[in-house]
């Protein structure tokens, strides 16, 4: 009982917190005790703490490798304000001066310093090695140490190399601590620290306070502003995959009145520090990120976690939503999904090792079937961390509070376990659907499984419907996956069982995003068309084309009017927002609609969605502006294409966009070059005197396919368009 007073009162003295959370306290006397410690711990647990407060109770310095020089510098910034003494925590790393490094070099000497925080590649170096070999270590602690896995999320290589060094330098005891490890990667991280018998002490990954949503990815930036102008105030983190699209969603709501500010790994340090420090301390509430934000941030009050692209595995996408609510407070999970991502993170892999190429496609599998499926997503998240939750609903997450329809299941589980059974359990999912649905695939084919009688036994479902299946089999634990094998399916003992006694189990059919995908018109979405207006706007286009002698087309487009009619703009900067409609056409042929609309929506005293009229940034794309610029140097267009690295149809289509938003431009040099007057003429009074629309197709149908290419017609259509629209 003493022993335990004396942990509390450290606590209390160090810290200023009067009892332990979890299993703070077993893991702390574990490490006390020198013995070998893996921590199992979700985002927001206390993780640090099972580090520190050791480390400060034993005699020594406690070494902590740890991945990010900004993760060290805020672990030792904490550290330092829990006490008086600033040389009770120092970071080691290539940030410091000579004269930084020889002043952590005295206080680790001195025993000041009780915690020394080095990232991996420091520990690597000669001089540190020569240097700690005559430190007193009290143990090494190595956080965030899923990178050691090549299936977790962040591998990092230098990782690896940990143990060897930690031989040449001394033997002490490990603690390694990570908020996100599969049942594979736990395994991973033991093995290769060398700490098998370690005690492992796994905390639950439930996070009861954290709703998840996934949404189709179909107008995300819009959804995106609607949901942070909702909840004004709320701490936000979005991540992205590009830095581009960082950094173009960060001005976007900027633009829309949103106190937000990127973050990625392109920004100089100081940029990055600046801003993160001004997410930290509330002066914005947005950070959009790629992934290198948010590691170790003590930030307990996010209130919003929105993944714009899906991230490339379910242990990125747990620990990124974990920053969410850590205070226990409410916190939103929200992803937009779309399978083209998907297919874009697979390109990215083409090139890597076979070996690498086949782990990032199972981890894509898991993060695929995570978005598709209709099961409770709590229940999903949890089994792939190799936890069961036994609620039939968890209350917070899409699909347990919009139900899908179930159907019964027990014939199509006996069917699924009969051809696992029948392939000898040699294939992944994709290959049994291929089976089942009777595809003959190049390695159903290498194994003549085409020539079995069960072959194509499930053809009367669609894949979606056998992989809702699979996902059902593998949570009721009557299949297991293989993932040393990259993913092969085997039939577990109550599979066996299961199919000499079957029962009932129901099954969800699986969500399908496919047909939403795309969905973006150009008036933005779902929002309806005001037919009335619409029709107007049209009479109103007619009859100003009619006096200025102009086609319709080149006033506004459809697409135009549709948005018009769609949100009702009734100021020139909110009709600037519409698509097609640049700052040239909004100040040339603007007045008139607006006048309209405006008496439209007070004559049948509608109420204007305004909060949905996404201002968009000004479209001067630095390709945009870098085309225009070489224009005006009469550089020719098929030499631009070439120097910009793009097709002429690419540079044709930057062009169109250019000159429909109001922007002339002078492409006659090139022209003349490449085409004769006559032809020249024809197509450009086709435009002025024939043309109903500005449809390519139909121009080439009317000209002559066989006498003009579409690149002529495309080319003159810009030429007209620059000059009499704008």
């Amino acid at each position: 009982m003493t022993k335990q007073i004396d942990l509390i009162q450290h606590l209390k003295r160090n810290f200023g917190f009067d009892s332990f959370k979890g299993n703070q306290e077993e893991i702390i006397r574990n490490v006390l005790h020198g013995n070998d410690t893996f921590v199992l711990m979700p985002t927001g647990g206390g993780k640090s703490l099972c580090y520190q407060l050791p480390a400060l109770m034993m005699e020594g310095t406690a070494i902590v490798i740890s991945p990010l020089i900004a993760l060290m510098k805020n672990q030792v910034d904490a550290m330092r304000n829990f006490g008086e003494d600033d040389g009770v925590a120092h970071f080691l790393n290539s940030s410091l001066t000579k004269a930084a490094i020889a002043q952590v070099k005295e206080d680790v000497t001195s025993g000041r310093t009780k915690l020394l925080y080095v990232a991996p590649e420091s520990l690597t170096k000669e001089e540190n090695i020569l240097f700690l070999q005559s430190v007193k270590i009290s143990f090494y602690a190595v956080d965030e140490a899923h990178c050691i896995s090549e299936w977790g999320h962040d591998f990092r290589p230098e990782y690896r190399r940990i143990r060897p060094i930690i031989n040449e330098i001394g033997e002490a005891p490990i603690i390694a601590l990570t908020a996100t490890a599969t049942p594979k990667v736990q395994h991973d991280i033991q093995k290769t620290l060398g700490i098998q018998e370690a005690h492992v002490f796994k905390s639950s990954f439930n996070r009861p306070n954290l709703y998840y949503e996934i949404r189709p990815k179909v107008d995300a930036s819009k959804e995106i502003i609607k949901m942070l102008k909702e909840n004004p105030g709320k701490s936000c983190i979005i991540y992205c995959l590009s830095r581009k699209k960082v950094e173009e969603l960060a001005e976007l709501l900027v633009v829309n009145g949103i106190k937000a500010l990127a973050y990625h790994a392109g920004m100089d340090a100081a940029t990055r520090a600046a801003n993160q420090d001004k997410f930290l301390y509330e002066e914005v509430d947005v950070i959009v990120a790629t992934i290198a934000f948010g590691m170790g941030i003590d930030k307990p009050d996010v209130r919003i976690v929105i993944h714009y692209d899906m991230p490339k595995s379910l242990e990125g996408y747990y620990q990124e939503t974990g920053r969410a609510g850590r205070d226990g407070g409410e916190g939103r999970c929200i992803a937009f999904y779309s399978y083209k991502d998907i297919q874009k993170l697979e390109k990215f892999m083409q090139g890597k090792p076979v070996a690498e190429q086949e782990i990032g496609k199972q981890l894509l599998i898991e993060t695929v079937a995570y978005a598709e499926t209709s099961l409770c997503r709590r229940k999903l998240l949890l089994h792939y961390f190799g936890e069961q939750y036994t609620e039939d609903s968890c209350d917070s997450c899409d699909n347990c509070l919009h139900p899908k329809e179930q159907f019964e299941g027990m014939e199509a589980i006996t069917t699924l376990i009969k051809v696992i059974l029948e392939t000898k359990e040699k294939f992944k999912t994709d290959h049994v659907i291929d089976v089942l649905t009777g595809k003959e695939s190049v390695s159903v084919k290498a194994y003549g499984y085409q020539e079995l009688e069960i072959f194509g036994v499930g053809d009367d479902q669609d894949d979606k419907y056998w992989d809702a299946v699979i996902r059902h089999a593998l949570i009721e634990g009557l299949i297991v996956k293989e993932i040393e094998n990259y993913g092969l399916l085997k039939i577990s003992d109550k599979g066996r069982e299961y199919l000499k006694k079957p029962y009932s189990i129901l099954i969800t059919k699986n969500h399908d995003y496919s047909d939403m995908e795309d969905e973006s018109r150009a008036g933005g979405g779902t929002a309806a068309v005001d037919l009335e207006l619409f029709s107007l706007l049209k009479d109103l286009r007619k009859e100003i084309s009619r006096k200025l002698n102009l086609p319709p087309f080149v006033i506004f487009q459809d697409p135009s009017l549709e948005a018009m009619s769609t949100y009702y703009p009734v100021t020139v900067e909110e009709l600037q927002n519409m698509p097609g409609v640049g700052v040239g056409k909004a100040k040339r042929f603007g007045d008139e609609f607006l006048k309209l609309i405006k008496r439209h929506v007070e004559e049948n005293d509608i109420d204007r969605p305004i909060d949905m009229v996404v201002k968009s940034v000004a479209n001067k794309s630095k390709l945009k502006i870098s085309i225009i610029q070489s224009i005006d140097r009469k550089v020719p267009l098929n030499d631009l294409a070439e120097g910009k690295g793009i097709e002429m149809n690419e540079l044709l289509k930057e062009l169109e966009s250019i000159v429909y938003s109001g922007t002339r431009v002078n492409i006659d040099y090139y022209i003349d070059q490449v085409m004769d007057e006559e032809h020249r003429d024809d197509i450009f009074s086709y435009f002025k005197e024939e043309a109903e629309s500005d449809d390519i197709t139909t121009a080439l149908m009317e000209l002559g396919e066989d006498e003009f290419t579409e690149e002529e017609v495309r080319m003159v259509r810009i030429k007209f368009i620059s000059e009499v629209g704008n």
